[in-house]
């Protein structure tokens, strides 16, 4: 009766004062064995500056017309309800008015503190940011316990993908004195020692000795000086993959029920343990029979022929997939490159004996799919019909999966969006038996600006160059499409120009519309540029410290090109075609054939080339092969003169000549098809001919060695690099010092190449090359094996806005054709690929 009082007590002082705050209504006073009954009259919150109220009574589950036991499980669950949000700290329900039946309740909470900031202790700089990437902790979120424990479960895994198996993590909390209810994080990390690998003991080998065993692991490797270069870090999900690629090497080699029985991971001391592996290998096996279910589109000669797999081979279920469906030349890829989208093959493997292993491949073909759209998405600057033009995708016609990635490849070769980030989406709609496809893209700067310095010919040449290679002419008159300059047609304007300031100077320009007319694959090409130069000087020549204009050279030409895809012998194929003239003017130039008077060269150049390669700034795969003939009319032959006894002006008013150039690259990834570690092959054979001997042209020859940027142009030779020697180095001289010139040459040059970083701001990857080559005058002094060698590392680095930029050091092994310019040599790189 005392408890009841009181509690009625309580609330007329509630009520009488209107105060804020009562008692809780789990106050002692009240007589749990006799609660009463009221209907909500209403809900309020208080204590809270961040959270909705209204949302906080819901979750509480009061509602205003509800009717509650005081006290009752109502109050208990609600209470419950709110601190699984795990939001606060405290909770407490008040009564703070009672009119009648009514009951007017008042939720007060007291949320969880804030984050004011976080400090790292024991960790390196690298290591505190990777951490903050990973965790997230923002200033201003609720410090709860699972934030707590969330938080030191990360830190601990991220030290254990890094064999810190012993890392303890201490989070201390701490009132932040500047900000209410706030606190501030010190997460303190002791990794202890690294876990490594003292020894794996293997058991049940029968086929393969321990060591073989050990070699299949790839990931957890022994602590042992022959495995220097791997790591030999103890990391469970390392270790769980290497266990399944254990059985998948057993499968390879014929162990078709290999099946690990255990393994144990035992700590012989605080930083090692050992690796107790106990496996069985059951019996090798071969294929037997193959036979094809369901195939009605090929017969099974056929698709035995595509399957590549032989009675009695050894069983390899990784070869079986690969012939099946990975592979470029795939059973699946027969059907999918014909229609055949909704294609599907189901091995099902019977043993026969002990010993072989009957397949019979079930095919479900379908029907063939069509294409339904072909969608362009994410080319923001260029063009659709840019884009678009070059997929091999049309609507209406058969799905083809080669189709897919040819076009993938050519929107690749375009240069205006990342290669690494072009995926087609491919939507079948079996309802239909269409697809839909979409070729996602993303755009990358691909406008280029040269600002350099380099040293050619024995002075400072500096370059301005600007490339704009995805221009649209058609724009120029439209303002609203300068934005700066009219872009979007995938045409390239090129702009450069070239000085020494007192010695030389040289301007270029050139314009190319890839699609001429728009409806077929024909370039344009047009180029103009002049060039002129005064007081020679290179390193075995004389030197002037001022200006020599008695002595000058100018150069002056122009070219249109045409160039087109064939389709014959297939259409990676293209033909080019190209006139071109110069004009040569020289007086007093002592250094060549010719010192003084005119020069015309008016010729005509084709060049058959194929190029299948995949990517243009990081090659992985294909190949490029180019002929080239560049001709000129042989004046010689139909003009009369004897040569032999002609003056310099007659035999080089206008020169005459045949040149011949060859260059085959290949690319190819070392290991397996999608690795990154490439290797390069590349051979070059250049030839420069004459119709009359007596009017062998002073022009047009080649320049080998060196980084293969000569600084300038000079005579409209070929800079051929050859690195490990100096520029123009292994071009021939006479006895006397006098320069010759190359007009026969030869380079090969493998490469092996790994990238560091293939992502859109910039694309770089190291490589190490050995190279061989070198030049000749005369045709009958070519020996292909007289070749000068080199080798060196390297790297290179592709900015959208500078393009490619390298450096490579080589020590060329050989004495070059001038003393001296062989041995250990740094090249710097601007805008080229060897």
């Amino acid at each position: 009766m005392i408890k009841r009082l009181t509690f009625l007590f309580s609330l007329l002082i509630s009520l009488s004062t209107l105060a804020q705050e009562a008692d809780t209504i789990y106050n002692p006073t009240v007589d749990y064995a006799s609660p009463k009954q009221y209907e909500i009259g209403g809900v309020t919150i208080s204590g809270v500056k961040h959270l909705e109220s209204d949302v906080l009574i819901r979750i509480a589950g009061l509602k205003a017309g509800e009717q509650i036991d005081v006290p009752g499980e109502q109050i208990t669950k609600g209470i419950q309800k709110l601190y699984k949000q795990g939001l606060f700290s405290d909770i407490n329900i008040t009564a703070t008015k009672l009119i009648g039946k009514k009951i007017f309740l008042n939720i007060h909470l007291q949320e969880r503190p804030r984050l004011s900031s976080v400090n790292y202790g024991g960790l390196s700089k690298s290591e505190t940011t990777k951490l903050k990437e990973k965790l997230k902790l923002m200033k201003g979120i609720q410090v709860t316990d699972f934030l707590i424990n969330n938080t030191e479960i990360v830190v601990k895994d991220y030290f254990k993908e890094k064999g810190y198996y012993n890392t303890s993590v201490n989070i201390v909390q701490r009132d932040a004195t500047d900000e209410e209810n706030s606190v501030i994080l010190d997460i303190i990390v002791d990794r202890s020692n690294k876990i490594k690998v003292r020894n794996i003991f293997v058991e049940g080998n029968n086929a393969f000795t321990s060591n073989k065993i050990k070699k299949f692991i790839k990931n957890t490797k022994e602590k042992r000086f022959k495995n220097f270069l791997k790591s030999s870090k103890y990391i469970e999900e390392k270790w769980d993959e290497d266990k399944i690629t254990l059985i998948e090497k057993f499968n390879e080699k014929g162990f078709r029920d290999a099946l690990i029985i255990s393994d144990s991971v035992v700590k012989v001391a605080d930083d090692r343990v050992d690796i107790y592996l106990k496996y069985k290998e059951g019996n090798r096996y071969y294929f037997n029979d193959v036979t094809w279910v369901g195939n009605t589109v090929y017969n099974s000669f056929i698709l035995d022929q595509v399957l590549k797999l032989k009675k009695g081979d050894t069983y390899n279920k990784t070869l079986l997939d690969k012939r099946l469906t990975t592979e470029d030349d795939a059973v699946s890829n027969l059907y999918l490159d014909n229609g055949y989208l909704f294609f599907n093959v189901n091995p099902v493997e019977t043993v026969v004996g002990t010993d072989s292993i009957n397949i019979e491949m079930r095919i479900v073909e379908g029907k063939q799919a069509y294409i339904d759209r072909v969608n362009i998405k994410g080319n923001t600057k260029t063009h659709e019909h840019v884009a678009r033009r070059e997929l091999y995708t049309y609507p209406g016609e058969l799905f083809s999966k080669k189709d897919i990635i040819r076009s993938v490849r050519e929107l690749a070769q375009l240069g205006h969006f990342d290669p690494e980030a072009i995926n087609p989406d491919i939507k079948p709609k079996p309802e239909s038996g269409k697809v839909d496809i979409t070729y996602e893209l993303e755009e990358k700067a691909n406008d280029q600006i040269e600002l350099s310095g380099g040293w050619g010919a024995g002075m400072i040449i500096g370059t301005v160059g600007l490339k704009f290679s995805n221009f649209s002419m058609r724009n120029m008159f439209n303002k609203e499409a300068w934005s700066p300059l009219p872009t979007g047609d995938g045409q390239t304007l090129s702009i450069r120009a070239q000085t020494n300031g007192s010695y030389y100077s040289s301007y270029s320009v050139s314009f190319v519309e890839p699609w001429l007319g728009g409806k077929k694959p024909t370039s344009l090409s047009t180029s103009f540029y002049y060039s002129k130069q005064s007081g020679y000087s290179r390193s075995y020549g004389q030197y002037y410290n001022q200006p020599n204009t008695d002595q000058q050279q100018e150069v002056l030409g122009m070219s249109v090109g045409l160039a087109r895809r064939l389709k014959w012998p297939d259409d990676y194929f293209s033909l080019y075609n190209e006139v071109s003239y110069q004009n040569y003017r020289l007086k007093n130039w002592q250094y060549y054939l010719i010192a003084n008077g005119t020069s015309n060269n008016f010729s005509f150049t084709t060049t058959l080339s194929r190029s299948s390669i995949d990517n243009p700034l990081y090659t992985r795969s294909g190949s490029s092969f180019s002929l080239s003939m560049k001709i000129t009319p042989p004046y010689s032959l139909f003009d009369g003169v004897n040569y032999k006894r002609a003056t310099d002006d007659e035999k080089y008013k206008w020169i005459e000549y045949h040149k011949w150039v060859f260059k085959g690259k290949m690319f190819s990834p070392i290991l397996n098809k999608t690795d990154k570690l490439v290797l390069y092959t590349g051979a070059e054979f250049g030839y420069l001919g004459y119709f009359n001997k007596d009017k062998r042209s002073p022009f047009e020859g080649f320049e080998v060695g060196g980084d293969g940027m000569s600084g300038y142009s000079m005579y409209g030779s070929d800079n051929i690099g050859l690195r490990g020697y100096g520029n123009g180095t292994l071009t021939p001289i006479a006895a006397n010092g006098q320069r010759l010139g190359g007009n026969i040459y030869s380079k090969f040059t493998a490469e092996v190449r790994y990238p560091l970083s293939l992502s859109q701001s910039a694309t770089i990857y190291a490589l190490a090359f050995a190279e061989a080559g070198n030049a000749w005058y005369e045709f009958e002094d070519f020996q292909p094996f007289n070749v000068k060698r080199s080798a060196g590392i390297g790297m290179r680095i592709f900015l959208p806005m500078f393009g490619l930029l390298g450096i490579d050091w080589a020590y060329g092994f050989d004495e070059a054709a001038r003393p001296g310019e062989n041995g250990s040599q740094f090249h710097f790189v601007i805008g080229q690929q060897f």
